[in-house]
């Protein structure tokens, strides 16, 4: 049986009333305390303070502390006045204090279903308006990539026309530069200094004037070795078309997407991450010092379900090569089979950045991270940031069907706020 305590103080003003309980050295983490609109109680075994009170209170105003040596209640009237006294007038009578008890036990209970629907409603809210914060700022990121492309696009666009147009007026000048040495060339006379005492000899007869023997004449000859007359001085330079052939020249395309500095970077990285650090330890075997052989002996028994001491296998290859992404992938696939979701996310976050740059050669890796950092997350029921690795998985396999099943059921989740739904998903050392 409980002791009732009864050496309580308490005073009143108009609108509050101040009760002190002691605690009669009871520890102030053994205190239970209940307060309603008209019922009092301080639960410190096994000592038990309960009180019916004159009239009714603002419970929601109200507050209770618990001090040392003491509890304090600082009520709020419901009504201001003065009450005379704190006990209730039925606070003897035991049948209405029992079916009062159990209307109190059944209004905290009404309460706390109330306080979690609205926690729930809360949360439920937030985590909607982060994932559209989320979204909203996916967005603008998409909308500044887009207008960096296309604002590159069209200045290459421009530096093409120019640099086409430049070619083209360059083309164009040799062409008329050609065409003029080769209208010299058909039309050049002989030279003064040749000797023109034995002319050729002409296929036709000379022509002669006959009405003087003193005017100066011409002839008219036709050269064999490429059959072209060449005219009088006298008479203009015939009318001809030239025609022209020049060799197609074809321009390569510029590589704008190119991976190749990337590529070399990943590489360089790989070289790195295969040097083998040296690990003076006399407990270990020549064979457990070769990061490889542990990898391998991990492996083996995460497929037999031992995940602890596959566990303890990559912890001993990453002292060796702590710059491997794949043992810290491993790993976490351990963490996450044996529920370790924070270290899971710590492994998955290590190999990402050791996965830096992205390339097609790392992609298959980087799927693995981002598949169970957002699986931890959405077991820690952090929906919106397992959403976020879920998108960037799918990204970069974007014909997954398992992935797109799995964002889909993390939307809903998020959409519908419920708490104890989760996303499973298959992961594999």
């Amino acid at each position: 049986m409980p002791i009732l305590v009864n050496d309580y103080t308490w005073s009143e003003s108009n609108d509050s009333v101040h009760v002190t309980v002691p605690l009669k050295g009871v520890k102030r983490t053994n205190v239970g305390l209940t307060c309603t609109n008209r019922y009092l109680k301080a639960n410190y075994p096994p000592f038990l303070f309960e009180i019916l009170l004159h009239d009714e209170i603002d419970d929601d105003k109200s507050v209770a502390k618990v001090r040392d040596g003491s509890v304090e209640f600082n009520l709020v009237k419901m009504d201001p006045g003065v009450w005379g006294r704190l006990k209730s007038d039925k606070s003897d009578d035991k049948a209405y204090m029992l079916k009062h008890k159990l209307e109190v036990v059944e209004y905290l209970q009404k309460k706390a279903e109330e306080s979690q629907k609205k926690d729930a409603k809360a949360k439920s809210d937030n985590r909607r308006y982060t994932v559209k914060q989320m979204m909203k700022l996916e967005e603008e990121e998409k909308s500044r990539i887009e207008n960096a492309k296309e604002s590159e696009r069209v200045r290459m666009v421009k530096d093409m026309e120019e640099w086409k147009e430049k070619k083209r007026l360059e083309e164009q000048n040799q062409k008329m530069k050609l065409l003029e040495e080769q209208i010299d060339n058909n039309f050049k006379l002989p030279d003064k200094n040749s000797d023109t005492s034995s002319p050729p000899q002409s296929k036709r007869k000379t022509n002669q004037n006959i009405f003087s023997q003193d005017e100066e004449s011409f002839d008219y000859d036709t050269y064999s070795d490429n059959e072209q007359q060449v005219p009088s001085r006298s008479q203009p330079r015939q009318v001809g078309n030239i025609k022209f052939k020049f060799t197609p020249r074809v321009f390569p395309t510029p590589m704008r997407e190119s991976k190749t500095l990337e590529e070399e970077e990943w590489l360089q990285k790989q070289a790195d991450a295969r040097k083998t650090k040296e690990l003076d330890d006399p407990d270990l075997e020549e064979h457990e010092k070769d990061p490889e052989w542990l990898k391998d002996k991990g492996n083996k028994l995460f497929g037999s379900g031992n995940y602890l001491a596959a566990v303890n296998a990559y912890n001993l290859a990453i002292r060796l090569r702590p710059k491997m992404h794949a043992l810290y992938l491993n790993r976490a696939a351990c963490h996450l089979k044996l529920r370790n979701f924070y270290k899971c996310i710590e492994d998955c976050s290590s190999a990402y950045d050791l996965l830096q740059p992205p390339v097609p050669a790392n992609a298959k890796a980087r799927l693995k991270a981002h598949i169970r950092r957002g699986t931890a997350f959405c077991e820690l029921e952090m929906y919106a940031e397992g959403l976020l690795d879920y998108n960037a998985a799918l990204e970069i396999d974007p014909g997954n069907e398992s992935l797109q099943t799995d964002a889909r059921n993390i939307k809903d989740i998020i959409e519908k706020g419920d708490g104890n739904a989760c996303v499973v998903s298959s992961v594999n050392a």
